[in-house]
């Protein structure tokens, strides 16, 4: 058990979000491209988005396009990457409520099931609440701490004797952009 969970491998904590973020970002990236070059936003509008009584139904297939294809983007460079993911989880969220939640979680008979968008909104949600990590745009720019140096500098302190007074939180929490 300790070379799974030993020293080795806390190393690459920090690379997690890395991973999550660009994952998610190609996946939301070829959706937005898909309707972008062979739906073409107005067909999707009229077509899929007009059958499902949603309102404007051309304008917002340019809304969801534009936050797929540019919030997937962002996403894999790190760029505005909460900012990104909320987006990207409020327009999975109502693609779950208008389409999928006549067809259930499992793809079957009746077209394709909610599981990759709540696997995506998953994804979402660790940036959302770990941040872009360390290899990112955001962290470049100093929008962004590392929450997973900070978590392991606070257990070092607190292991070393040094109590986790009320500075330490108010230091991490400085480093938070909310």
């Amino acid at each position: 058990m300790g070379v799974l969970f030993g020293e080795s491998m806390r190393g690459t904590a920090g690379y997690a979000p890395l991973v999550v973020r660009v994952l998610v970002g190609l996946i939301m990236t070829a959706h937005g491209w898909q309707k972008l070059t062979e739906f073409g936003p107005a067909n999707f509008g009229d077509q899929m988005l007009g059958a499902l009584g949603v309102p404007l139904p051309e304008v917002m297939a340019f809304v969801v396009t534009f936050v797929e294809l540019v919030g997937g983007i962002l996403l894999i460079v790190g760029l505005l990457s909460r900012l990104a993911a909320l987006f990207l989880t409020i327009d999975l969220v109502v693609a779950i409520l208008l389409v999928k939640v006549n067809v259930g979680l499992l793809s079957g008979s009746n077209g394709t099931g909610a599981e990759l968008d709540l696997a995506l909104i998953a994804g979402f949600l660790v940036i959302l609440l770990a941040g872009p990590g360390k290899l990112s745009v955001d962290h470049s720019l100093g929008y962004e701490g590392d929450l997973v140096e900070a978590s392991s500098t606070r257990r070092r302190r607190s292991s070393s004797g040094r109590s986790r007074g009320s500075s330490g939180r108010r230091g991490w929490r400085r480093r938070l952009p909310f």
